[in-house]
């Protein structure tokens, strides 16, 4: 299994997630579309598109920075154009661009609700219909969103209302469009079990210090390795990372922590009906 000479149109890839989801493409030699905000050095946060650009390229990928706020329609079909011009086409899309705001109905203020909705739900739908023509012509094309279980679960909704709402439009992209474009585009979600040390996860979450009960990025990034290699028929699924890992035979979660002497933080939206697979534990090594 391999990506070489696919192409990917990666959303938010200056950091976090996205920019490991792009450096496990570039080892197979895949092109890679950064397709984020952060055109300058920002002091609140690591890396830029152009940093990110050459990350990839000395991983062995083909790279192209690509300035782009996903809220403006304008913005995304410039860069989705320029990168199918620059690869010859797209074949993976990943919508994992986000927005977070922890906040109770009362506390959210709606110019916060709004930018999560618009990046978020908005951005995921404008982003994927903007890629959609060009994943029509690929041989293997695929839709990831890096959003939760489609659930309705009271429990996920009541602590961050706006938030989840925000995600679950992710989320909803994946149900809708797997059965519209179905035989021809796989679309699916993927989640993480525990918290991933992210710059988000720095800054708004538990600080510095809590990024030792997280898993590393790199979790995500193998588990979407495999989604990318499976068939277009592979679609409409809402995936947890290490449950999906382990099924295809990832055995030592162990490498992924941060930290092991510290417990994992759990994520907010894994299913209870969906335990560790073996060998996945959250709990601190001894």
């Amino acid at each position: 299994m391999s990506l070489k000479d696919k192409t990917l149109f990666i959303t938010g890839a200056s950091r976090g997630i996205g920019l490991a989801i792009a450096l496990r493409a570039a080892r197979d030699g895949a092109n890679i579309a950064i397709a984020a905000k952060t055109d300058v050095p920002d002091p609140r946060l690591p890396g830029t598109i152009h940093t990110a650009a050459e990350e990839v390229e000395r991983a062995g990928g083909k790279a192209l920075a690509l300035a782009c706020d996903i809220r403006f329609e304008d913005q995304v079909l410039r860069a989705v154009d320029a990168c199918a011009s620059r690869f010859g086409g797209i074949d993976i899309c990943v919508n994992n661009a986000s927005a977070i705001a922890l906040s109770s109905t009362e506390a959210t203020e709606m110019k916060r609700f709004d930018l999560m909705h618009q990046i978020n739900a908005r951005g995921t739908f404008l982003v994927s219909k903007a890629c959609i023509p060009h994943l029509k012509r690929a041989p293997n094309p695929h839709v990831l969103m890096l959003s939760p279980p489609a659930r309705l679960e009271a429990g996920w909704f009541a602590p961050h209302p706006a938030y989840t709402m925000a995600k679950f439009g992710m989320s909803l992209c994946v149900l809708a469009m797997a059965e519209e474009f179905k035989g021809r585009i796989a679309f699916n979600a993927l989640w993480p079990r525990t918290t991933i040390a992210t710059a988000a996860m720095r800054n708004v979450l538990t600080g510095e210090a809590g990024l030792a009960h997280c898993r590393k990025p790199e979790i995500v990034a193998d588990a979407a390795w495999h989604i990318f290699n499976r068939p277009k028929s592979f679609s409409g699924h809402f995936l947890i990372d290490d449950t999906f890992l382990a099924e295809n035979g990832i055995t030592n979660f162990d490498q992924y922590r941060v930290d092991p002497a510290h417990d994992l933080m759990p994520d907010f939206f894994v299913p209870d009906d969906i335990p560790p697979p073996p060998g996945s534990s959250l709990k601190a090594e001894t």
